[in-house]
């Protein structure tokens, strides 16, 4: 094996997008992406079964055109990578499975690492940015996860700081989007309208913020009231027999939010003395958060990395380059024994299996 500059295919099918990357070192060859979201855009959410499916249907050529992007061949590999965890169980198995076959069949290791932790390891396939620095701050916002984790080391050393108890941030903007009658996926959607309206027309709360919750909360976050408190609003008004004004309950829907999100991150970054936040994960897309976290982090002397956004999704490309991380630094690969966890911890990075 390569270990100095290893080629790795990552697979990531943790969710609804079935994601193929090939990396050399910390040199992206390829990012293959096939989404279901479509299919799963008529019931309003991702359906697990339905994920499940696509990703079975779309495994196979999307590995054949990661290869063919990247221009290398199956036998040129030194490593597969899988997602183990977490995310949707029957979607993990999708491709826990098919990364077991592919390496047992090709007599290649096989690296079964943190859907998580592969959201921070984007961040080095970024050419124009400098080497990451430790510790940093790594706020992850998605469909299905809001955490906040202190990294000192990418591949040996994350700590859970915080994390959603509820509905995370991306959960909360499909279902605020549903109750404006704005389509499926609702961040995008929420980011449009918002666009045109005032965030400061309507004062929505911001969950776990007040001083009783921050003793217990401090780095937690809680979307659910958030999300009632809008229904309620806009139940309210109609029926008042009023019109909604859509773009302002958006607008005001997403300052909340991003306060929220912002606010926490550079409470944490202070509180452990670190000048860096990196921030991950697909509803980092959402332009307001960007704008919001750049601003208030360069008044306190915070720097900002974010990954280009192709790299935000869910994507193979990051798992890829956290397995291409663990071989430079000498870990060996995992066994066969492990399985598809759905609520495997963030701190266990690398999924060694059972011998």
């Amino acid at each position: 094996m390569n270990r100095a500059e290893p080629l790795v295919l990552g697979i990531e099918t943790s969710c609804d997008e079935t994601g193929i990357g090939i990396v050399r070192g910390r040199t992206l060859l390829s990012n293959t992406i096939a989404s279901s979201m479509d299919e799963h855009a008529r019931y309003g959410g991702v359906v697990p079964e339905v994920a499940a499916r696509a990703h079975l249907e779309a495994l196979q050529p999307s590995i054949e055109a990661a290869l063919a992007e990247s221009g290398v061949a199956l036998a040129d590999l030194d490593a597969v990578a899988v997602t183990s965890g977490p995310g949707l169980a029957g979607a993990l198995m999708v491709g826990v499975g098919a990364a077991k076959a592919l390496a047992v069949s090709l007599e290649k290791p096989l690296y079964a690492v943190n859907h998580l932790v592969g959201h921070i390891a984007a961040d080095i396939l970024d050419d124009d940015a400098p080497p990451l620095e430790y510790p940093t701050v790594a706020l992850l916002v998605s469909g299905g996860h809001t955490s906040l984790l202190l990294v000192r080391d990418l591949t040996t050393d994350v700590e859970l700081l915080g994390e959603t108890m509820d509905d995370a941030a991306g959960e909360a903007f499909d279902k605020v989007a549903r109750l404006l009658g704005l389509p499926y996926p609702g961040g995008p959607e929420i980011d449009r309208a918002a666009a045109s309206g005032d965030p400061k027309a309507i004062a929505f709360p911001r969950g776990l913020s007040r001083a009783s919750d921050m003793a217990k909360h401090r780095y937690d976050f809680s979307f659910s009231g958030l999300k009632t408190a809008v229904a309620r609003w806009v139940e309210q008004r109609q029926a008042a027999g009023e019109d909604v004004p859509v773009a302002d309950v958006a607008a005001g829907f997403r300052e909340a939010v991003v306060d929220v999100l912002v606010t926490k991150a550079l409470a944490a970054c202070r509180d452990h003395g670190v000048p860096r936040l990196l921030l991950g994960g697909g509803v980092i897309a959402n332009r307001r958060l960007r704008e919001r976290a750049l601003e208030r982090a360069d008044a306190e002397d915070v720097t900002v990395r974010i990954p280009p956004l192709s790299l935000c999704t869910d994507n193979g490309a990051m798992i890829a380059a956290l397995a291409s991380e663990l071989i430079m630094s000498g870990r060996p690969p995992s066994t066969l024994g492990f399985g598809a966890d759905s609520t495997l911890p963030v701190t266990e990075i690398q999924v060694a299996g059972s011998a």
